[in-house]
């Protein structure tokens, strides 16, 4: 966002979550503030540090969707963690550094996707000119360079005019004409399936550190960045392959990708932004608000508070990629403390979240709204859904207030998951129609109060039933 007001905030949080407006002005004065210490001279920016948020309500509210709405705004590294997560320092179990290095591995994802957007084209382009040339070459071998007779007149003539010997403009002759139609064919995706020889990583430059540090990493869970890898480091060793063009053209195009970019520079730009931009989300705060242990393991309590504190305050954490600074980023905890209150925390860690927020519980009109306001609410990814199906599906306004009451006696009845019950209404509503969609083609089902009476009143009435499916 260009304009990155306060208002303008609220206004893009608006589009995705229905009421908690005080939690949205909150936040969006933090962010704001984020952007305006850009703005400062160099020593005094240093100076101002981010207000960490506390985040206070019941489950289901919007509490994780507006930290994530947040950092997809600003387009900052995001990582959620949850507390209980994590283990006290000595005790077996994930440590809270592992936070900074979740961030800088998101950070890393961001900045490579980014560079990979803008040299993607060019490195299709090299992808394409080195499967032509792979692709003339075992033409060529395969015809063993035999030039019929009407082409021998045709390159006789054209050598004559061009005063060189026919052999030769045979040669560059029938090598232009193979191009020609190669290409042609190929941008015809006539060649997909043909099977060719390639030589990929033979002048491919990586760090050593990043190559060794990648190794010892399971690179199906680490995003585009590790696809480059994944393509350099699957190489070594191994200069030729044979496979369709289709594959080659992927793998190609990562290897070309991989030469282009400058890793190391990559990476001090992944870093910079995880530094300055991060959005770190600790989920369940309140669940280290046990009672102390004075003996054996506190594994989850206010052993893991204090291992906290470095983080939140800055300090400097020894990540894979070299030591990262903590003190710029801006941490958001959120907690339901129904069975304690923030006060409960030490009061170390009660310091470091300076701005608590508030969220109000969800009323019917709340949910009737989620239902349908939202850019990505659920009606709307319902219809989308079923649409390519060709089946017309849509909601009425009393069969959304229906919806609504049911999804809220439920939370009064057994457990209060907040809008998270909507999803269990929605799906039980329209499991028959998504059952039977391909059969419905062209049909228009209409979800009034009759319909989800039908399909998920009798549920709401049993107790017993309704516990364990909705």
């Amino acid at each position: 966002m260009p304009d990155l007001t306060p208002r303008a905030i609220v206004k893009d949080l608006d589009r995705y979550i229905v009421g908690q407006q005080a939690a949205k002005k909150a936040v969006a004065i933090a962010l704001s503030n984020r952007e305006r210490r850009r703005k400062l001279p160099v020593e005094m920016r240093h100076e101002v540090l981010p207000k960490n948020i506390l985040m206070i309500g019941p489950t289901g509210v919007g509490k994780t969707e507006v930290a994530r709405r947040l950092a997809a705004m600003i387009k900052a590294p995001f990582v959620k963690v949850e507390a209980t997560k994590f283990t006290e320092v000595g005790y077996v179990g994930r440590d809270v550094e592992t936070i900074i290095h979740d961030v800088v591995e998101a950070s890393i994802n961001k900045v490579y996707q980014d560079n990979l957007e803008e040299i993607k084209g060019k490195a299709e382009s090299l992808a394409t000119e080195r499967i032509i040339g792979y692709l003339c070459h075992q033409l060529g071998q395969e015809r063993g360079k035999r030039v019929t007779k009407k082409e021998q007149q045709v390159l006789g003539r054209a050598a004559k005019a061009a005063k060189r010997t026919p052999v030769c403009a045979a040669h560059e002759s029938t090598r232009a004409l193979t191009r020609e139609r190669v290409s042609r064919l190929l941008r015809n995706h006539q060649l997909e399936e043909q099977v060719i020889e390639i030589e990929v990583g033979s002048d491919v430059e990586v760090p050593d550190s990043l190559i060794e540090s990648h190794l010892g990493m399971d690179l199906e869970n680490h995003g585009l960045f590790d696809d480059c890898y994944r393509s350099v480091i699957s190489h070594v060793g191994q200069r030729k392959r044979k496979v369709p063009v289709k594959e080659a053209r992927r793998i190609l195009t990562m290897d070309e990708a991989s030469k282009l970019l400058d890793f190391e520079q990559v990476i001090e730009c992944a870093i910079n932004g995880a530094e300055e931009e991060a959005v770190v989300f600790i989920d369940e705060i309140d669940k280290l608000c046990g009672p102390k242990v004075d003996i054996g393991r506190d594994i989850s309590g206010e052993g893991v508070q204090r291992d906290l504190l470095p983080l939140l305050e800055g300090t400097t954490v020894m990540a894979r990629y070299g030591p990262i600074k903590t003190e710029h980023i801006l941490f958001i905890a959120a907690g339901t403390f129904s069975q304690s209150k923030p006060s409960d925390l030490i009061p170390e860690l009660q310091g470091r979240f300076p701005l608590r927020v508030e969220f109000d519980t969800l009323t019917q009109q709340d949910l009737e709204r989620i239902l349908v306001e939202p850019h990505n609410s659920l009606t709307k990814q319902y219809q989308a859904l079923l649409a390519t199906e060709a089946v017309d599906l849509q909601f009425t306004e009393d069969g959304i207030r229906e919806m609504a009451r049911f999804a809220l006696l439920m939370n009064e009845r057994v457990e209060n998951i907040g809008a998270r019950r909507l999803f269990t209404i929605m799906e039980k509503l329209l499991e028959d129609v998504s059952f039977t969609a391909s059969e419905r083609r062209g049909e228009k089902v209409v979800v009034d109060a009759n319909y989800v009476g039908r399909q998920v009143g009798g549920l709401i009435k049993d107790d017993n039933l309704s516990r364990y499916i909705l």
